[in-house]
């Protein structure tokens, strides 16, 4: 194998495993995550912390990364104002925590 075949390989591995799940008594529902995103996911997240608009990332966060039991999309763009003025602050910060964890180190690297 080459090397562009192991790193799609290594990284096609993190990101087929086992969804997470998250119980969100407050709405009712679990939400599923995977281990890891990739850079395409992760790009207009860390962009919105680096202009300052961390309200903004957290929810473009659960936009993205909130998955159904079949790791489908659970929300999509058409939700981001329902999120952003109709939802639990404290709720999506909570779900926004667990869900950007597997990915802490990204925005680490994004800082340097």
């Amino acid at each position: 194998m080459s090397i562009k075949d192991n790193i799609k390989s290594h990284f096609r591995d993190k990101v087929s495993g086992e969804l997470k799940k998250i119980t969100v008594e407050e709405w009712k529902s679990d939400i599923y995550h995977k281990n890891a995103y990739s850079f395409a996911v992760e790009s207009k997240i860390i962009n919105l912390q680096q202009q300052g608009k961390t309200v903004e990332a957290l929810v473009e966060s659960v936009l993205q990364k909130a998955l159904d039991p079949e790791g489908k999309p659970m929300f999509h763009s058409s939700d981001r104002h329902m999120l952003m003025y109709e939802a639990d602050p404290s709720v999506l910060l909570r779900i926004a925590s667990v869900l950007n964890d597997a990915t802490t180190e990204y925005e680490d690297i994004a800082k340097n």
